[in-house]
């Protein structure tokens, strides 16, 4: 997939990262992984009910470089930042700042990795790099659509590393995806394309 690495070379304001089943091991080794002065903030939805999900980000935030929250409504997204989707609220972006909310599920799921992905994307166009990992289903495929045809760049975990082969196999068959990684090799992709290198 090298032709499309090309637009690499951009700036980038902004990480998500969306996962379901299988995901929260691999957004824990990932996110402990990151360095400290990424200087973007970090979107996170993993399909996880609500009385898992403060535990899962404060347990991650022991461990982390980064600040490591539960999200909440109305807070503005802060470099260096992680938040995690509270599980029963859709998380969306609007003026750099979160929005939570308790509309329908989508595709069975509140929160939806395709409602943080499709408000990103009108918020900071084409400066996401947007990530799938393991996960059952296809929440995110539309989501990862609509980044790339702002000009956003995605990555999506490989069958091997992945628990279930269902969001990732959904992104990577929209032809939007730029590259297919196994799960250890996400943190030195993800810096590196944050820092344009």
């Amino acid at each position: 997939m090298t032709e499309k690495n090309k637009n690499i070379k951009k700036k980038i304001d902004i990480v998500l990262l969306g996962a379901s089943t299988g995901g929260p091991k691999v957004l824990y080794d990932l996110i402990t992984s990151l360095p400290g002065d990424l200087n973007v903030p970090v979107a996170v939805v993993q399909h996880m009910p609500a009385e898992f999900t403060k535990v899962f980000a404060d347990r991650i935030n022991e461990n982390s470089n980064l600040r490591v929250k539960e999200a909440e409504n109305d807070e503005k997204l802060l470099k260096n930042t992680v938040y995690i989707a509270p599980g029963g609220y859709h998380m969306t972006i609007s003026a750099n700042t979160i929005k939570l909310d308790t509309t329908p599920q989508i595709h069975g799921v509140r929160p939806a990795v395709d409602k943080l992905f499709m408000s990103a994307a009108d918020c900071y166009r084409g400066n996401i790099l947007a990530c799938i990992f393991t996960g059952m289903g296809h929440d995110g495929a539309e989501g990862v659509k609509k980044i790339k045809s702002k000009g956003g760049y995605v990555l999506c975990q490989d069958e091997a590393t992945s628990v279930i082969y269902g969001m990732p196999k959904a992104a990577f068959e929209t032809g939007c995806v730029d590259m297919v990684l196994p799960d250890y090799k996400f943190k030195d992709e993800i810096v590196r394309i944050v820092r344009g290198l």
